[in-house]
Formats: structure tokens, sequence, C-alpha cells
């Protein structure tokens, strides 16, 4: 069956998870004050990136005996100083349920070569975290940008526990709830649910992360890009705006200019509301077809930000190329850019639902995928 295209079309076709929508009201003429040509070690650099630090805490309600610093390589870079500076000195569980936390195990496991507990879940669900030993250090991913779940709240997470919790939030921050006081290493990068340009991270350290610093020396090599501490001491520069390396001006204005936008639309709870609102539209129109459903099948545990969806008809034998001419189509169509599930995860779609994407976009794509998903599906009985 062949439907005709659907006469709405979104306003912004950018449903990518990565790098995300920039702001609604974003032009490239509200960059034009940015410090290019200025040293970031000048006073008005300096200036721009404490002032990024500090309205970050302001919005995500970041403890004020927490450190903020922004870090190279964007989340990667600053899980991997996370780990590289912090681990080794307890025993560790790795917990993975999509590619990058199982990236995180790699790291750990074959480079830094600990002994560690791996848990794992398949794409769609996560692990029994009322298993997990929070007096071992932990590293888990809290959004999984490619499998579209999220941990649903910090309850396993001893107050008392021993060990420190490392948790990968990029496309968590800004669109979820994080407890504070159950994280003691926590990162994001700013073109994730912000839609910030890339490169840039961000390390969020608590007390006990920082104790943890500055009384254990780890027996590997640490490159220059991931010290954080200086005989013993923490590089307290890092976490004002004296950034490790080179950031880039222009996007540092661009962070900060989608950090004022955040708090016009309410900060934390506005942003929040935003991203519940799209997984909303698009729960509704799962809920209405039979033939597509979300690869995290549990509410519970299922993301509003990175939501992937998987295709079920009878009529489809290969799905990974069903859900990639359906993509195609919807890109073509110019509706929808870049929502191919990721390359590792099941096949079919991921849309970037944070709140940087207009509810009324969301909606508007919802009957171009039912006009993409019967086009294609009349394409595989014209060629059977």
């Amino acid at each position: 069956m062949a439907i005709e295209a659907p006469a709405t079309r979104p306003g912004n076709p950018r449903f990518s998870s990565g790098p995300c929508a920039k702001i609604p009201t974003f032009t490239l003429d509200k960059l034009s004050d940015a410090p290019l040509g200025r040293s970031h070690r000048a006073a008005v650099g300096k200036a721009r990136l404490k002032t990024a630090i500090e309205q970050t805490r302001a919005i995500l309600g970041v403890p004020a005996d927490y450190r903020i610093g922004i870090v190279p390589a964007s989340d990667t870079g600053a899980v991997e100083m996370a780990m590289w500076n912090l681990l080794g000195a307890r025993p560790v569980e790795m917990l993975a349920w999509e590619s990058f936390g199982a990236g995180w195990v790699t790291d750990v496991v074959k480079q830094l070569k600990l002994d560690a507990v791996v848990k794992t879940a398949d794409y769609g669900q996560i692990v029994d975290l009322a298993t997990v030993d929070t007096d071992k250090d932990v590293v888990f991913t809290w959004n999984g940008t490619t499998s579209g779940v999220r941990v649903p709240n910090g309850d396993w997470i001893k107050a008392d526990r021993e060990g420190l919790t490392i948790c990968d939030a990029t496309s968590a921050a800004f669109a979820q709830d994080l407890p504070w006081d159950k994280l003691d290493a926590t990162t994001f990068s700013w073109q994730k649910v912000l839609g910030g340009e890339a490169a840039h991270g961000m390390l969020i350290l608590s007390p006990r992360a920082v104790e943890r610093l500055e009384s254990y020396t780890p027996p590997w090599p640490m490159p220059k890009i991931f010290r954080l501490t200086k005989s013993g001491k923490l590089i307290e520069g890092i976490f004002v705006g004296e950034t490790i390396n080179t950031p880039s001006m222009l996007a540092v204005e661009d962070y900060l200019l989608a950090l004022d936008w955040a708090a016009s639309v309410g900060g934390l709870k506005g942003l929040r509301a935003r991203a519940d609102a799209n997984l909303a539209v698009v729960d509704a129109f799962v809920g209405r077809h039979d033939w597509l459903s979300f690869l995290a099948s549990d509410p519970a545990i299922r993301s509003n930000t990175s939501v992937c969806l998987t295709f079920g008809d009878a009529r489809i034998t290969d799905g990974a190329a069903f859900a990639k001419a359906v993509a195609k189509r919807l890109e073509t169509a110019g509706v929808a850019y870049d929502i191919g599930a990721y390359r590792d995860a099941p096949a079919g779609l991921r849309i970037w639902c944070g709140g940087t994407v207009e509810t009324p976009d969301v909606s508007a794509l919802m009957p171009w995928i039912e006009w993409a998903f019967y086009a294609e599906i009349a394409a595989l009985s014209v060629n059977a």
C-alpha cells in the first residue's frame, strides 16, 4: 500500500544524534562577539571559559564543591581522562549496554589491563543494577546514545559507597535528572543535548574524586592532555577556565549562546519537559502502528533523547537494508537527516528528541516515517 506524501514538513529536518540540532534561535551573527584571534589565556578568553563553567553549574544544579572543567576531545576525551586518572586504586566494575559503554570496557580491560568485572546487556536493555557493587569503582553510561536506553535513577548507588562512580552522561545532561550526590566523575560534550559545536568535553568531579586524584598515582604513563594533577595536587586552573589545550573561542561562544537559550526556556526543568514532549509524540505514533517498535521495550529505561526504533513486518526480509532505505528516502525528501540506527546497533531508526528539537517538528516527521515505510514496502513488492 502506497500513501500520499504528507502536506506538512518539519521546519528543521535535523534529527541527528550527534552533532545534534542547534538551538531553535541560532544564527551565525549571534556569535559575532566571540573573541576570535585572541589568546584563550588572555583575560577575555579566560573570562568566557569561566562563564561557561559557571552557567553549566547553574543550569545543571551541580553542587558548589564539585569541580567543572572544559577538556579536550569531546566526551570521549573526558571519559578517558577520568578513567586514566582515577582507576586502578580499587577493584572495578564495567557496565555496558551499547557501543560507547563497550568501548570503555575495551579501554579498561585491554589498554589499562585492569582485572575488571564486566557486566553487559543487549541493545535496548540494561544490566540488573541491583547486582552492581558500588564499593568498587563503577564505569557506566547514563543514557545509551546508540541503544535508546537510560538509567532510571541513582537509587542503586550507595550513599556510603567506597568506590567512585564514573558516569558518561553525554546524551543525558540537560535532558535528564542526574543525582550529583551519587556521581563522582561525570562527563558530557557540547554537541549533544544543547547542539553545541564538537571537540570540547566537560568533566565534573566530586570531592571524593578529587581526594582520589590527590592520594593516588596511577601506574601507567599519563599523556599531557590527561594530566589533572601536579606534584600530587589538583591543577585547580583547569576548573576555572584555564584549559589544558587550546579551545575554540568560537565554539565557546556557541556553547554560551546555547546556555543562555537553555536558561530562557526554564533551565534543566524546561529542557527536560521539551525532551519528554518529543518522546511522547513518538510514543503515541508507535502505539498506533504495529510495524514500528521501540528498541527499548521497557518505558522505565527508555531514553527521551536518543529514541531508537525498529521495524517489524513479515514482508521485510533484510531488516538492515530496509531501514537504510527508509532513512535514505526521508533524507532525500528533506524531512529527516541522519536518523539511521548506529552502525553497531540493531537495524532501525534513531531520532534525536533532545530539548533543541521542536515538538511540532517531531509531530510533522511521524507521518513521513509512515509514508517512507509504505513506499519501501511497495518497492519490495515490485522487486519480488
